[in-house]
């Protein structure tokens, strides 16, 4: 079968000529006497006449420049990132009475994390925490919350930045109604009228207790008093929010609710726990301190699977618990 579409390369029969290509191009020269009649569409390179000026060729390419892409990289610095949350170095920490409690602690904690802080009694996790709003100081090392060193004449803010909540929410609950233990810290910094009515309520939002802002603190039930305890340390709009046993004595529904307060928090959280299903649903990071220093720091499921490490460390988990089975919350 031939193919209709290939060229073919047949000669020109004897005593024909062949008919010219009407598009081939052709080189024969002009007859004499006579010019080649110019090409319209050919560029030219003729002078214009003298005092005329050239008539520019409307389809000739031009030179303006290119509109900037504005997608394009540039090579302007970036912004400076934000610095670490808490950033912790080399901290060592004896008591007057010459029991070392840290002995050399680094620990970073970057913005927007939740950090559960793991270890047996006595490992001085307590110390640590006390650290970090200047409770505590005189010992080796370093702690900066938010780029800001924890130093005497910083304390105001500092104090500020890193916002503590107390494992007995009565320690932290002294006013006639709850609307005022919240306003307190705020209006020690100087906040007053409109403005501290509007972070007052925003606070006790954030932990679904708007409703109780008018009630006595101690007509309300323990998990009750521990979510305005939260609020009072929100109503500073801390930098770091630090939790001790947050889930210490509530009962299940209770524990559950702070679990659902704690995660739709924006900010960063540092958890110091024994109750370590908690610390698996909250916080997708753990840290173990141990004996004064940092003993493991990785993912929370990872860190409790590992018996000889949990073993080592005095620390269990509840009786037919297995981590590996769970899908933890703030990992899913």
């Amino acid at each position: 079968m031939t193919d209709h579409s290939a060229p073919t390369d047949a000669p020109t029969a004897p005593g024909h000529a062949a008919a010219p290509d009407p598009l081939a191009p052709t080189d024969a020269p002009t007859a004499p006497g006579h010019a080649a009649a110019p090409d319209p569409l050919a560029p030219t390179d003729a002078p214009a006449a003298p005092g005329h000026a050239a008539t520019p060729d409307p389809l000739s390419p031009t030179e303006a420049p290119a509109t900037a892409d504005p997608l394009a990289p540039t090579d302007a610095p970036n912004a400076p990132a934000a610095p670490d949350s808490l950033a912790v170095r080399g901290l060592a920490y004896a008591y007057p009475d010459g029991y070392q409690a840290l002995f050399g602690v680094d620990l970073t904690v970057g913005r927007g994390e939740r950090v559960a802080l793991l270890g047996p009694n006595g490992a001085g996790k307590t110390t640590l925490v006390l650290h970090l709003n200047g409770i505590l100081t005189g010992g080796a090392g370093t702690v900066t919350v938010a780029g800001l060193p924890v130093a005497k004449q910083h304390l105001a803010e500092i104090r500020r930045r890193v916002g503590i909540v107390f494992q007995d929410p009565d320690d932290q609950l002294f006013m006639p109604t709850v609307r005022e233990d919240v306003a307190f810290g705020p209006a020690a910094a100087g906040l007053r009228g409109a403005d501290l009515d509007a972070v007052v309520r925003r606070a006790l939002e954030r932990v679904g207790m708007a409703e109780f802002a008018d009630r006595p603190p101690h007509h309300l039930s323990f998990g009750q008093r521990r979510r305005v305890a939260v609020a009072t340390v929100l109503a500073t709009e801390p930098e770091i929010l630090v939790l001790d046993e947050p889930s210490s004595n509530l009962d299940p529904a209770s524990r559950r609710e702070l679990a659902d307060v704690l995660r739709s928090l924006d900010v960063t959280v540092l958890m110091v726990t024994h109750d370590l299903p908690y610390a698996l649903e909250l916080c997708p990071r753990s840290v173990i301190l141990s004996d004064g220093v940092i003993a493991a720091d990785g993912r929370t499921q990872d860190v409790l699977s590992d018996p000889e490490l949990m073993r080592r460390h005095r620390l269990e988990l509840p009786y037919g618990f297995d981590p590996r089975s769970v899908t933890p919350a703030a990992q899913a």
